[in-house]
């Protein structure tokens, strides 16, 4: 009876570390998974980055380069913009008098 039970106490161990370890190894598969996609991805921006196309992009955006024949426009910032720009009236918006403020008007 000692024997059955000892026995069955280390098959309900071994089952419970076996599941544990199913666990883990799925947790490491899922990780594995994750780290090939942002492979990829990284991989594909490296090579979009290495391109002749977004090579030019930058020497344009950054540095302000241009191609034969090409004009190069620079406008100045936001501040100065906004300083040349003509003022845009404001109008308030106003409720219209109540009526006791109307007869006030009228009797004084």
């Amino acid at each position: 009876m000692g024997v059955v039970l000892l026995l069955s106490i280390t098959l309900v161990k071994n089952i419970l570390r076996n599941v544990d370890i199913n666990k883990k190894i799925a947790t490491e598969k899922a990780k594995v998974e994750q780290m090939k996609q942002e492979n990829a991805n990284l991989a594909q921006k490296v090579a979009e980055i290495q391109s002749q196309a977004y090579i030019e992009e930058q020497l344009r955006d950054k540095l302000g380069l241009a191609k034969e024949g090409e004009i190069v426009v620079v406008l100045p910032d936001t501040a100065t913009l906004e300083k040349l720009a003509p003022e845009v009236p404001t109008q308030e918006v106003a409720l219209p008098d109540p009526n006791w403020k109307k007869w006030l008007k009228l009797f004084i």
